[in-house]
């Protein structure tokens, strides 16, 4: 008996390690910190994985990960990407953006993706999925919000924040790791398509609001947890002040203004909020594009800003260092540029970061260089903890996208993004039972307008099913009048103008039905092809005037001849030119595009449920000729013009209420203060209507004299608030040295002795002033 056991208990002592759990490699081990991770792992590293993680695939799915019927296939992908990838771009698309998939089809497929990484790839390195967030997770299912453009007229950081918070916890519960948003450009140029995408005009407003959505899609932090994602400012820099308003085109400006007006938003998104991740911009700045920017990249952004993300590539970005802007003679060198300068990922497929390895090993390129970009991009990965916790749950993901609190939020933020611009004779709030006919009638009355980077939302509401809903009571009529343009997608090139014939018979449906009503809504604006992300030049969206599209002002002419009351309700992606429209309509409301909410937030606010609260991010021009119209321009640039209007049709930060607000005891709480001061600058504000509101006070700066030239003002704090009829709130701003301060003719951010302008008031245009000394 006991010759029989010893060789059997040796058995079991040679087969013992297979029960036994390896010892974790120190990368592995979440109890060491993150920095001793990233070196250890990268010791470990080849240089065909290290190359592997600075790059990334999207349109590539289809030929290197999916099957013929888009379904993952492990086989192809290990023989295709044996060394892993760094990250892959939109698997919300699954194998066609027309298709997309659902929450729970897009969650398992994540999982599919990444479990294949972690376990068939020799060091397990994890894959992160990014997506576009411009105002919701774009992919089937997603809530979608209004547009940021929107969203800033809002001016309320707190929404912004939890409307970023929802959207990242959708997109991650789905699989996404990075959000490519939020877009913190500063925009100049009314004519640019992209103009949507931004917070506004305003470098401050701008600042706030990309702070609200980094800590929105990122969370308290440190680390990522399993609900938010890497946010990722873009475009670095000078993108919204383009050449000619076309996408792309050169940016001429001085170091001074890049410093006072773009930087600012990408420096608070950074060191006030933490942002993850930049992405250079594809635009040029001085001659120089930003791809290839060491100055701005290395430099500003990580030197004297202390940034310690990574920096991403826009889509075929170090590619048009060659075909674009000719900085490179091929893609070997752009690829190089690109690296040097500090562009740490090639999005969205494999271009030109494919010749790294071979510039490294023929010692063209450090090799300490593209280990400084891949540890940038492993810190990423160990914070959002996909070495330990790396899949979802589909369950979880079909349960809250889309949920009814996200619809909620949504309709929320569309109520708050309105901006009443006119009301003569305060025709509204429409008083329910007393228009017993409503012509809804114009190209976006009856529309889907979602503007760029969105998919398809759980639902949309138009603006003629938001108004049935709120008016049961009265005889809903509609007519479409005319078209901006015929059907197209966002996303496809052709843009076709309707024919004549049509428009014809369009126009005259609705001159016949304005005389039978006794209210005319009428829903004007832009549409998606006509204010969009101009790519290529078969793509455009970039336009040379500011007027309403086609046939719409023949439409306002022929529905004005009925004598009847008209409210126009406005939905596009940039400001108009909207001088005719202004002396037609007895009331303009300003919408951009609102979300999947849109019908029944402009419906509650035409009706009076919601009191409109919007205030312009933008300054609306009279016309093409007078740009550009920014508020905070230099003292000599508005003298004026022969046989025109120099000032704007209507000013930033302006917006109507159904209420009134008076301002009253604007005071400091010191009137002379040191460089190195603050002052509290307080100011009673009274709702002197007969309706509760929210108003949105502002604070604005000029200095006197100084030794360069200084904005005739610019927005230095801001607060929303709510006041009951007949209430008074004492409301409190504040001046610190950082809002004082400037770069001087030696290019010294400091702040200059002297006497401030402090002006408070509802817009840029009307405002109490006193004065503050600085010595």
């Amino acid at each position: 008996m006991k010759k029989l056991c010893f060789p059997l208990f040796a058995l079991l002592l040679l087969s013992l390690p297979a029960f036994i759990a390896p010892t974790p490699l120190p990368y592995q081990n979440p109890a060491l910190p993150t920095e001793e991770r990233v070196q250890d792992l990268l010791s470990r590293m080849t240089l065909e994985e290290k190359v592997a993680q600075v790059m990334c695939i999207w349109q590539e799915k289809k030929q290197l990960i999916f099957d013929e019927n888009g379904q993952f296939d492990a086989e192809k992908t290990s023989r295709n990407l044996p060394h892993g990838i760094g990250q892959i771009g939109r698997p919300s698309e699954g194998k066609a953006r027309e298709i997309g998939t659902t929450p729970r089809e897009m969650a398992a497929l994540t999982n599919e993706i990444q479990r294949h990484f972690i376990e068939n790839t020799r060091l397990g390195i994890p894959v992160v999925f990014h997506e576009e967030c411009l105002h919701g997770h774009a992919a089937r299912g997603g809530t979608s919000f209004p547009q940021p453009i929107a969203l800033a007229c809002s001016w309320d950081v707190d929404l912004v924040q939890r409307l970023f918070d929802m959207t990242a916890h959708e997109a991650r519960a789905r699989g996404a790791h990075q959000a490519l948003t939020p877009v913190v450009d500063v925009v100049r140029e009314p004519r640019w398509g992209r103009f949507e995408e931004t917070y506004g005009e305003d470098p401050y407003l701008v600042s706030r609001m990309g702070v609200a959505a980094v800590k929105g899609f990122q969370g308290e932090g440190p680390g990522i947890d399993k609900r938010h994602l890497l946010a990722t400012l873009k475009h670095l820099t000078g993108h919204g002040w383009p050449e000619a308003g076309m996408n792309v085109g050169p940016a001429h400006l001085s170091e001074r203004e890049v410093r006072e007006v773009f930087l600012p938003p990408f420096k608070a998104c950074i060191q006030e909020a933490g942002a993850w991740s930049v992405m250079a911009s594809y635009n040029e700045v001085n001659s120089i594009p930003s791809h290839a920017n060491h100055w701005l990249l290395n430099e500003v952004l990580r030197g004297e800003w202390g940034f310690k993300g990574y920096v991403v590539a826009d889509y075929g970005a170090i590619g048009e260092l060659v075909g674009r802007h000719h900085v490179a003679a091929d893609e070997r060198e752009a690829a190089r540029l690109a690296m040097l300068a500090g562009v740490d990922i090639e999005l969205p497929d494999r271009k030109c970061y494919p010749q790294l390895q071979q510039l490294v090993q023929s010692g063209e390129l450090s090799l300490a260089v593209l280990d400084t970009a891949v540890a940038r991009l492993l810190r990423g990965k160990f914070a959002l903890g996909l070495f330990e916790d790396p899949y979802v749950d589909p369950a979880h993901a079909e349960e809250i996208v889309g949920s009814p609190p996200h619809a909620a939020l949504a309709l929320e933020a569309a109520h708050k993004s309105i901006t009443l611009l006119k009301n003569d004779n305060q025709l509204l709030p429409l008083q329910p039972g007393k228009y017993n006919t409503i012509g809804v009638i114009g190209p976006n009355a009856h529309a889907v307008l979602l503007g760029g980077y969105s998919d398809q939302p759980p639902y949309f509401v138009t603006l003629l099913d938001g108004i049935k809903k709120q008016a049961p009571g009265s005889t809903i009529r509609y007519a479409e009048g005319c078209r901006i343009t015929e059907p197209g997608s966002w996303y496809l090139d052709p843009v076709q103008r309707p024919d004549s014939a049509s428009e014809a018979a369009r126009l005259a449906e609705a001159e016949a039905l304005a005389p039978q009503c006794d209210l005319i809504i009428l829903a004007l604006g832009g549409n998606e092809l006509t204010s969009r992300e101009a790519w290529v030049e078969t793509h455009l969206g970039d336009r040379a005037d500011l007027q309403l599209v086609g046939n719409q002002l023949e439409l306002l002419r022929r529905v004005k001849k009925a004598g009847k009351p008209i409210v126009a309700v406005l939905f596009n992606g940039r400001p108009l030119a909207i001088n005719e429209l202004n002396r037609q309509a007895d009331a303009i409301l300003e919408c951009w595009y609102l979300g999947q909410e849109s019908g029944h937030a402009v419906a509650d606010v035409l009706f009076g449920e919601v009191n409109p609260s919007g205030k312009l991010a933008t300054t609306f021009p009279r016309s093409v000729g007078h740009l550009p119209v920014f508020y905070n321009h230099k003292p000599t640039a508005r003298r004026g013009y022969l046989f025109d209007d120099k000032s704007p049709l209507f000013p930033f930060g302006y917006g109507l209420s159904y209420t009134t607000y008076a301002y009253s005891k604007l005071r400091l709480s010191k009137d002379t203060i040191g460089t190195n001061e603050s002052v509290q600058v307080m100011v009673d504000v009274t709702n002197t209507g007969k309706r509760a509101g929210e108003e949105i006070v502002q604070l604005y700066l000029r200095d006197r004299v100084s030794s360069v030239t200084r904005p005739v003002k610019e927005l230095k704090d801001f607060r929303r608030v709510a006041l009951q009829p007949g209430q008074t709130q004492t409301v409190t701003l504040s001046l610190t040295p950082e809002k004082l301060a400037f770069f001087d003719i030696n290019m010294q951010f400091v702040v200059e002795p002297g006497s401030f302008d402090v002006m408070v008031g509802p817009s840029s245009v009307e405002y109490q002033k006193v004065e503050l000394v600085v010595q």
